[in-house]
């Protein structure tokens, strides 16, 4: 089953990040920090999650798969959250029902590519969205 279109969601959830600062009564220096180390480890967690799935690794593609999910949600990464709970939700199911070593590799190949180019565009915006003089 191919990724349903999350096109509809925001990139960047604004308010997540004005709340973050609140939270943080930052004046948007560690929250840029707090976001800078999202984009830097994202390649890596989707490494991560195309390892897992590409190998039939049920455990380590449902730590992966909530790992970029948890993360995404935190900095309002909200179109990447809502693929990575797409893909959540498909290994639960189909891949506990099926032979993983099958269901896994079919979830990458309908995923990744929608993953990777969401990341890309989200990093893109995030990095707009945090840099200094941007509105808040």
């Amino acid at each position: 089953m191919a990724p349903s279109d999350h096109t509809g969601r925001p990139l960047v959830d604004q308010s997540v990040l004005d709340r973050l600062r609140e939270e943080l009564e930052d004046d948007g220096g560690y929250c840029r920090v707090f976001v800078g180390n999202f984009i830097d480890y994202l390649p890596h967690r989707i490494g991560r999650l195309q390892l897992a799935l590409t190998t039939g690794d049920l455990d380590g593609s449902v730590d992966a798969v909530l790992s970029l999910k948890t993360s995404s949600q935190m900095v309002g990464a909200e179109r990447l959250a809502g693929l990575a709970t797409a893909l959540e939700g498909e290994i639960r199911t189909e891949a506990y029902d099926a032979d993983v070593a099958v269901a896994l590799p079919r979830l990458a190949a309908s995923f990744l590519r929608p993953i990777n180019q969401c990341s890309r565009l989200t990093t893109s915006r995030l990095q707009a969205q945090c840099s200094p003089g941007a509105n808040r």
